[in-house]
């Protein structure tokens, strides 16, 4: 219980403003692949793919080790250009691409050894959150500065995932599960409608686990989108399954 009020003090003031910005530009979001297709280095890695989730959905990826869902992931995130097929965003924002709309956490943590805890997180949230961009930042984010010149959006996304007490300690310094907490971080201090997570619980402990499944719940609950590569369930009861290399 304590665990649940803790997050939810943290999170919700940002994912309430989401969910309003999403109603105020009428947007139902709805992400459907058709007969999406993947070659790399000359090897189709998957072929034929076909997907609907729409806003308040989550999708699991599954399937053996190289059956494709890092690289399914990849595509949604503009990383990997698809050889074939169709990918379409219904209700976000036009002038955007879909990787402009979306979270990409992957394998890498994408974190700077020789910046500390908020540093590292102050620099994305800066880079994501660009003037009229796509990041749907929060009115009481405050893009702001608090006391000590972080927005209350990146601080309540240190607490969120329970790192305000490394704030300050250089990331070279943490641990994996730590630096993997910092990269989904990202995901709170900047708020966008499309989740995409490659084997998010890696490193994590029993406690963070539970702190994602909360922060992914409420996500969904505002009305974004969730797709996620994964070898075991993540805490999503109810979510649709995609199974690769079946």
């Amino acid at each position: 219980m304590r665990l649940k009020n803790v997050v939810r003090r943290a999170f919700l003031p940002p994912f309430q403003s989401l969910g309003r910005a999403l109603v105020r530009a009428g947007a139902v979001i709805r992400l459907y692949a058709t007969d999406l297709a993947c070659i790399r280095s000359g090897r189709e890695v998957f072929a034929g793919v076909n997907f609907t989730v729409a806003a308040g959905e989550a999708l699991l990826v599954v399937g053996r080790n190289g059956a494709g869902k890092s690289s399914l992931l990849r595509v949604l995130a503009g990383l990997i250009h698809p050889a074939a097929g169709k990918l379409v965003l219904e209700g976000g924002k036009p002038e955007f691409s879909i990787a402009e709309q979306a979270h990409y956490v992957g394998h890498q943590d994408a974190v700077r050894p020789a910046l500390t805890v908020v540093e590292n997180l102050a620099f994305w949230a800066r880079y994501l959150a660009s003037p009229g961009g796509p990041g749907m930042v929060p009115e009481t984010s405050a893009a702001g500065p608090g006391a000590d010149g972080t927005s209350t959006a990146t601080e309540a996304a240190l607490e969120a995932l329970a790192l305000t007490h490394l704030a300050s300690l250089p990331a070279a310094y943490l641990s994996a599960g730590q630096k993997r907490r910092l990269a989904l971080a990202r995901i709170v201090a900047v708020p966008r409608p499309i989740w995409l997570l490659d084997e998010p619980t890696s490193a994590l402990d029993t406690a963070t686990q539970q702190r994602l499944a909360e922060l992914m719940r409420r996500h969904l609950t505002a009305g974004g989108i969730i797709l996620a590569a994964t070898h075991g369930p993540i805490g999503l009861d109810g979510a649709q399954e995609l199974r690769l290399g079946a």
